[in-house]
């Protein structure tokens, strides 16, 4: 298939830097790296609408996901509709949904644009369904995540191997993952099969000349300061994170540690960071430094909530912290985290607790109150300051659109409120809902109701809270009440049957469901009823709610019992489309999609409720891009909170890498001929085969090594390591094994993770039986990442620790394995350290053996006429048996339990008879096994 170059496309690409990408990617192959919120999806999507619209072309979309593959296929069917192309045919879906091979095959035949995954191409690839040399060209998003072993790797060099000719045009906009190694820029250019990089960072002449040449959007930039009790609250926080960060140097002196600064703390991939350092030395790290980078992660977790949760919320949040924290009462405290013994913690949790409320009220207080809150609690509620001057932007809004109207304005007036995510959102919707609302408990001194305030929503959150609160505390007693039960009758039990006694410490399997029993302990005991809340509680907190919101006109029907009420008759009365002039939309970030949302409300008015400096670009562009629209973008942030820190950080951070990347392009040696590494007849042929044992005579043959492979094996970067290896991967869907490697060879590859579940389901001894019955050698492969130790103590995390130290899950491992070779002799145990090794011991297992049969691989377990199949009616133990015989072969084995009814017969037999059933060397040394006399070989003592 080709493409039509000269066909005339009608762009969607207002800005000059868009346009000035687009041009350079029709004419030559190239990786884009662009800033976040410069319309890279745009781009992509009319580039991938020229191909479309000048027909017979096939292009395939690679690492796109849903959301993408939704917004480029609206986008590819507006373009369809304005530029009335007769050949465009908009984006197909490729998945697992439904899609058989049949319907793939006829969809390659027929062309187009096809978004597919990266499993089901590499499959349909080396299967042989669709030819890479019919391939246009291939479009890669997400391009830094194409590593040497991922999928995406594996797709671009067969097609390149297969294709010379297609175009390939690899796009991001994550910048850092260039950054991180030797000479990354270069790496991931040989990944991509690309020669050369176009970065397009916001600093760049040409974006800056589009975005700041026209009209600018006028950004209203508002600093709200953190009450005293949120600063308080942060810098406890970072108090507890800079002391938990130098726990970790201290205990790991050797690793590097520049990287571990509190300012690098704040971003949410710090702990994954830190665990790909200490991944390597896992197994000789201590449970503290385990338990240290875990907190990092909470405490992290913990800012994020003080700056988005209310403070009800908040505080619910850290009684969860805390009950999950503490250990079981009559246990010890060894286990508990570090950073709750420091006095900031102590801040943390009472400085919450009085932005909530004043007082003291003990579980019993809530359980014996009548009313939903408690007279002893004098509720404080402290409202968010970013509600306060949200409502205020909202006032000043009205105002502005009063006062300054913009006839001439093609924006529709609407007001759109962007913030983090979708729990935000909710609590704005809540808050705007409910901020001219009086709560009945106020008297008309208390506030003005023409001001808005958060009271009447916090109060009804405190009221939740606090039921909450007193099922919480129940529940828990309840829990540990009936645990400590059970282990009490449990040490009588061994106690009486001589058993070894319990240390009184709950089980190991139920010690998470008792945590938080430190503070239930304080509480009442279980209540006769149960621990749940009573019928009468459920309706007097039902009631409780109802009686600040005004029923309905259905409700109150309802309740008159008018059952002919029809609520939807005269609706035109009660229903109306709201004009986009009084809308105000609440959206959480969503990427890409939020030119959508630009696009779709045309808002006047912006309110970015928390910093994202994507937004802010997306922005640019849609006010650069739509000269005739007036934006005014309100931009809020705390000032001095590690909210501004993250956002300036993030920042910093992105000009940084493109700054490294610059240079590094600048330096990067030049690829002459980037195909150079992909001819198969240098690195595929074997001169000689050195199969043809016994002084035969040696043969050249051109024949690459093959290997069948399970199709889902392609999970892993296993078969992209043996392709780069010079083998053939043959895909089949097999029904025993993962790999065949010779007709006598099959291996069952299991990471620890996918060993650790096998154990416990059972499924591996049944994987292990069927190798056995159709193959002479039986191997299962246990491989380890190539990151990490390689030593099986790291996963004791997976199974609940039997002491303080909690490393009895790798013996526990280790027995499984031997009881799983006891059972199974002839199974032989493959230790790889990576998927570098294992295709390395693929590679020896092959010399000097044939090649498997991929159509006999597939049939092995299913075909009952095959030959090994008949062999599953007779006793495992009696094959295993004739198998330990000398001189016994497979074939010998099938021969004996096909001619001999059972061991007895074949034991009683002359040795005429054995030698004509399996052969005279043979049948000697097995009539001379069965009659030995074992006394002869019997040293009796003697009495002297």
């Amino acid at each position: 298939m080709t493409s039509d170059a000269q066909t005339p496309v009608k762009l969607s690409l207002p800005l000059e830097f868009q346009q000035d990408i687009f041009k350079e990617l029709r004419e030559e192959d190239e990786l884009v790296l662009l800033a976040r919120g410069l319309g890279l999806l745009r781009i992509v999507t009319n580039l991938l609408h020229s191909y479309d619209a000048a027909g017979n072309n096939l292009i395939l979309l690679v690492g796109a996901d849903d959301r993408e593959n939704v917004w480029i296929g609206e986008a590819l069917a507006e373009h369809a509709a304005v530029s009335m192309a007769p050949k465009c045919r908009g984006l197909s879906l490729v998945n697992t949904d439904l899609m058989t091979v049949g319907a793939r095959e006829k969809m390659y035949a027929q062309g187009g644009v096809f978004s597919i995954t990266s499993r089901i191409l590499i499959v349909d690839f080396l299967s042989g369904l669709l030819n890479p040399e019919t391939v246009t060209g291939i479009v890669v998003l997400h391009a830094e995540k194409v590593v040497a072993t991922s999928l995406e790797a594996f797709i671009l060099r067969i097609y390149r191997q297969k294709n010379k000719v297609g175009f390939l045009k690899a796009f991001s906009d994550t910048p850092e993952p260039f950054t991180y190694g030797y000479s990354p820029l270069s790496n991931m250019m040989k990944n991509l099969f690309l020669k050369k990089p176009a970065l397009y960072p916001r600093f760049h002449v040409s974006v800056a000349k589009s975005l700041e040449g026209r009209k600018k959007a006028e950004v209203i930039e508002l600093e709200v300061p953190m009450t005293d009790a949120m600063q308080d609250i942060q810098n406890a926080v970072l108090e507890c994170v800079e002391a938990s960060i130098s726990e970790l140097k201290k205990a790991n002196p050797g690793l590097e540690v520049e990287d571990w600064t509190l300012d690098s703390a704040l971003h949410k991939n710090f702990d994954q960071i830190i665990r790909r350092q200490l991944d390597p030395v896992w197994h000789r790290t201590t449970f503290k430094t385990r338990q240290v980078v875990r907190d990092l992660s909470l405490l992290r977790t913990i800012l994020h909530a003080l700056l988005t949760y209310d403070a009800v919320n908040f505080n619910k949040y850290l009684d969860t912290v805390l009950a999950a924290s503490q250990p079981p009462p009559g246990s010890t405290k060894q286990n508990q985290s570090p950073w709750l013994f420091l006095d900031a913690a102590d801040t943390i949790f009472t400085t919450a607790k009085r932005r909530v409320y004043a007082g003291k009220v003990s579980n019993a207080d809530l359980a014996n109150s009548t009313t939903a809150v408690p007279e002893a609690l004098e509720p404080v509620l402290e409202e968010s300051p970013k509600w306060i001057q949200l409502a205020e932007i909202l006032q000043e809004i009205e105002q502005d659109a009063y006062l300054n109207p913009t006839p001439q304005d093609s924006s529709n007036g609407s007001i759109l409120i962007m913030c983090g995510d979708h729990g935000t959102a909710a609590q704005l919707r809540e808050f705007l809902q409910t901020m001219y609302v009086k709560p009945e408990e106020a008297t008309d001194d208390d506030e003005d109701d023409s001001e808005p305030s958060a009271r009447f929503m916090m109060r009804r959150k405190l009221r939740n809270y606090l039921f909450w609160k007193r099922d919480f505390s129940r529940v828990s007693a309840a829990l540990f009440s009936e645990n400590q039960k059970a282990i009490n009758t449990s040490t009588e039990q061994q106690a009486k049957s001589g058993m070894r006694q319990s240390s009184g410490r709950p089980p190991p399997n139920k010690r998470r469901r008792v945590r938080g029993g430190g503070n239930a302990a304080a509480g009442p005991s279980r209540p006769e009823n149960g621990a749940m809340r009573t019928a009468g509680d459920r309706d007097s907190h039902i009631a409780s709610l109802m009686a600040e919101l005004q029923p309905t006109e259905f409700e109150a029907a309802q309740k008159s019992g008018d059952v002919g009420f029809d609520p939807l008759e005269n609706m035109e009365d009660y229903y109306e489309l709201f004009s986009m002039d009084s809308l105000a939309i609440v959206h959480p970030y969503s990427g890409d999609l939020d030119e959508h949302i630009l696009e779709e409300t045309k808002p006047r008015y912006v309110v970015m409720y928390e910093p994202d400096a994507a937004f802010i670009r997306r922005i640019e562009v849609y006010r650069s891009s739509h000269t005739d629209r007036t934006v005014k973008v309100f931009f809020m942030y705390y000032g001095g909170s590690v909210e501004e820190q993250r956002y300036l950080s993030a920042v910093r951070r992105e000009k940084d890498a493109f700054t490294r990347l610059i240079k590094e392009r600048a330096n990067m040696a030049l690829t002459i001929n980037p195909n150079a590494n992909l001819a198969p007849e240098e690195s595929f042929l074997r001169t000689i085969n050195t199969r043809i044992a016994g002084g035969g005579r040696l043969a050249a043959t051109a024949e690459p090594p093959r290997v069948v492979v399970d199709v889902r094996e392609f999970r892993s970067s296993l078969p992209s390591l043996l392709h780069g290896r010079s083998m053939v991967i043959v895909p089949c869907m097999l029904t025993v094994g993962d790999y065949v490697l010779t007709p006598q060879i099959c291996v069952e590859r299991k990471s620890v993770r996918d060993l650790i579940g096998s154990f416990a389901n059972g499924r591996l001894f049944n994987q292990v039986e069927s190798m056995m019955e159709h193959y002479k050698h039986p191997m299962l492969l246990i491989e380890f990442d190539q990151n990490k130790s390689f030593t099986l103590e790291p996963f004791t995390d997976f199974s609940a620790p039997s002491n303080a130290s909690g490393l009895a899950a790798a013996p526990d491992l280790q027995g499984k394995i031997v009881m799983l070779t006891l059972a199974f002799p002839r199974l032989r145990i493959i230790w790889s350290s990576s998927p570098y090794q294992t295709a390395e011991i693929f590679a020896e297992l092959k010399k000097q053996q044939d090649e498997p049969d991929p159509l006999k691989a597939v049939q092995l377990g299913l075909d009952p006429n095959m030959e090994g199949n008949e062999m599953r009616s007779f006793n495992q133990t009696t094959q295993d048996m004739l198998r330990a015989l000398p001189g016994v072969t497979e074939q010998i084995v099938t021969t004996l339990c096909l001619k001999v009814e059972n061991v007895m017969e074949l034991a009683n037999m002359n040795e005429r008879e054995i030698c004509w059933l399996i052969g005279t060397d043979v049948g000697r040394r097995v009539h001379r096994f069965f009659n030995r006399s074992v006394y002869e070989d019997v040293q009796l003592p003697t009495f002297t």
